[in-house]
């Protein structure tokens, strides 16, 4: 996919079954497995989370503090560990380099975090839980841009069709990722090291358990 390619319309009746049917958000084993994953390539996961922590901070200080510059990279970055993610569980081998092939999607994903951003502040300004229920539904965004080379808003939409089937099971899934991710920020900060790619990794993991992956090149 181009990086600049608006993406693609996906036959939605492909997600019949994830529409109708409940599913079982296994929270423990995904993030287990996230752990795993991040135990057995130490190296890589730490060195791409220091370069996203390095190009906030350069970013930063170029555009006085307001991260816009960093907003508009985010999305691409943090794909690169669902794409290292999916290799991994495919029992593919990786490059360092493929932490970097978010950015093959870079305008879907970037018009996806845009939208569901505005989306989402819009929600929580009006009645907080509006926010809430589509900051959960769009946990599968990223995944199906990469996954199907999905346009944006069919992503987003896919995503939280999906995820309303079980809503309360991947709201605590998600506060589990947060809690996690907030022991580590308390850690000195160091311990985002460990818990920004343990918890990308898991709701990688929890998209490909529960939709399935369709492709095998991300």
């Amino acid at each position: 996919m181009a990086t600049f390619d608006f993406g693609v319309k996906v036959d939605p009746t492909l997600f019949n079954r994830q529409f109708n049917e409940s599913h079982a958000v296994n929270a423990q084993d995904y993030i287990w497995r996230g752990w795993e994953m991040f135990r057995g390539n130490v190296g890589e996961f730490v060195g791409f989370t220091l370069i996203i922590f390095a190009v906030w901070v350069a970013s930063s200080l170029f555009d006085g503090g307001s991260s816009l510059l960093f907003s508009a990279v985010a999305a691409p970055l943090y794909a690169g560990y669902s794409i290292v993610a999916f290799r991994l569980s495919s029992d593919q081998p990786f490059r360092f380099n493929d932490f970097f092939r978010g950015f093959n999607y870079f305008l879907p994903l970037f018009l996806a975090s845009l939208a569901s951003t505005l989306l989402v502040s819009i929600g929580f300004v009006l009645l907080l839980l509006p926010g809430i229920y589509l900051a959960i539904g769009y946990m599968f965004t990223t995944f199906l841009v990469i996954d199907y080379r999905m346009e944006f808003w069919q992503a987003m939409e896919t995503s939280r069709n999906i995820i309303s089937r079980n809503w309360f099971s991947f709201f605590g899934f998600a506060l589990v990722l947060f809690v996690l991710n907030v022991f580590g920020a308390l850690a000195l900060g160091v311990g985002l090291l460990v818990t920004i790619p343990v918890t990308s990794c898991a709701a990688a993991i929890a998209y490909k358990d529960i939709v399935g992956c369709i492709s095998s090149e991300w």
